[in-house]
């Protein structure tokens, strides 16, 4: 069994060229496969290998004192779900074009998995607000499954979620809003945005689908989640739609 992770973290990074080519080296060394974006904002992974191999890479990231809180989520697939290793320098670690959106300094307040499914399950928020979850994912994705009942918008692209949302604010000014995504790195940045930008009832859900369905399960949620690998998409036990068996010859 090969070990997947999915893992972000935002801070500064004033060497991102440099960093990029160190990741690199480290992840070939590691026999790993899977995508590093690497931004002066933070790093994005999406890794496979031997679980001794990628506890390994982590436990060498994380000996850095800006990624010593960096979490990861983790899967297992038999085989190999990535084709090769990229590293990229990128602007930004996930596109959003919005100035003042990385939560470098302050993030928008999350809520727990746990905490969301108790919500679900009352239908209300602690204070007996009526809850709306925003999905800020594309439309291929959403085809693969989402919460029951969210808010889902017509969009092929994260950059275009505000002004696909802008209709449906006023609407959604007496309730809790809970925005999701894969792993929670896109409500990072549109959950920050937002509130600045007025909206002052919007959470995050702190993971993502893929930190629910480790933590949760597959309460309220309907389908599979779609992931950004051969695996294709994840049920809430976390497994692949797509999983074929290694090649015996390789």
């Amino acid at each position: 069994m090969l070990l997947n992770i999915a893992a972000y973290h935002f801070v500064r990074i004033d060497d991102p060229d440099d960093l990029a080519a160190r990741l690199r080296e480290r992840a070939e060394a590691a026999d790993l496969r899977g995508t590093v974006l690497v931004a002066e904002e933070g790093v994005n992974l999406f890794l496979a290998g031997a679980e001794a191999a990628i506890d390994g890479y982590l436990a060498t990231l994380r000996a850095d004192p800006r990624f010593a809180g960096l979490a990861a989520k983790a899967s297992y697939s038999r085989s190999q779900p990535f084709a090769r290793l990229k590293v990229k320098r990128k602007g930004e670690i996930v596109t959003f074009r919005r100035e003042d959106s990385a939560p470098l300094q302050r993030r928008a307040p999350a809520v727990t998995p746990e905490r969301l499914a108790q919500w679900l399950d009352r239908g209300h928020d602690d204070a007996g607000r009526r809850l709306v979850l925003l999905d800020t994912r594309n439309r291929e994705e959403v085809g693969y499954g989402g919460f029951a009942g969210a808010l889902t918008l017509p969009i092929d692209n994260f950059v275009d979620l505000p002004e696909a949302l802008a209709p449906h604010r006023e609407s959604l000014a007496d309730a809790t809003v809970v925005s999701f995504c894969t792993g929670g790195i896109r409500c990072e940045k549109a959950a920050l945005w937002l509130r600045d930008d007025g909206m002052d009832n919007l959470l995050q859900l702190e993971g993502g689908i893929l930190g629910y369905f480790e933590r949760v399960g597959g309460a309220h949620y309907e389908g599979r989640c779609f992931v950004f690998d051969e695996r294709v998409a994840l049920d809430p036990q976390l497994q692949p739609l797509v999983d074929p068996a290694p090649d015996p010859a390789a």
